[in-house]
């Protein structure tokens, strides 16, 4: 018999249900924190891993969720120059108050209000990625394309380009 989920991981589960999603979300014995450990825990490239990160808008003040591979660091003068206004990263209280979830479990669905969502391109280069659940240990998988549809966010090019050798 299966174990029932944490109550936030569930809130994902039903949000996943209600959007018409069949993703199954999973609770593992191993923290999915960072992307590393989700990665270890599901066997799959850390780059498959969709990290949710939340920045806000320094003038309007607006939540943003940045959704981003797990190789890649988000470059905030992109993401600024996409949202036409400077960004910050957003401090613990803020993403709980924004998304009702805590950082290291902010999935891409499920979140208290909306969040203006911006998507790593480089994520639609896998046939299946992982994305939080709603808990430090839960996680689910789901194709960029579902990802894309979800959350209705806008794909770019948002990571920090490679320096030259």
């Amino acid at each position: 018999m299966a174990h029932p989920l944490k109550p936030s991981a569930q809130r994902v589960q039903d949000a996943l249900y209600a959007a018409g999603f069949s993703n199954q979300v999973i609770e593992l014995a191993d923290s999915t924190r960072t992307s590393a450990e989700a990665a270890a825990a599901v066997c799959c490239a850390v780059e498959q891993i969709a990290k949710s990160l939340v920045f806000t808008g320094k003038q309007s003040g607006q939540a943003i969720l940045v959704i981003a591979s797990g190789g890649n660091r988000v470059d905030e003068k992109k993401v600024s120059a996409l949202l036409g206004e400077k960004i910050a990263r957003a401090d613990a209280e803020f993403v709980r108050v924004q998304s009702g979830f805590v950082i290291g479990g902010v999935p891409p669905i499920g979140h208290v209000r909306p969040l203006r969502t911006l998507i790593d391109a480089d994520l639609l280069s896998y046939t299946e990625i992982w994305a939080a659940a709603g808990h430090p240990n839960a996680v689910f998988r789901l194709t960029p394309a579902e990802l894309v549809k979800m959350t209705g966010g806008e794909v770019a090019e948002i990571k920090v380009a490679a320096s030259p050798p």
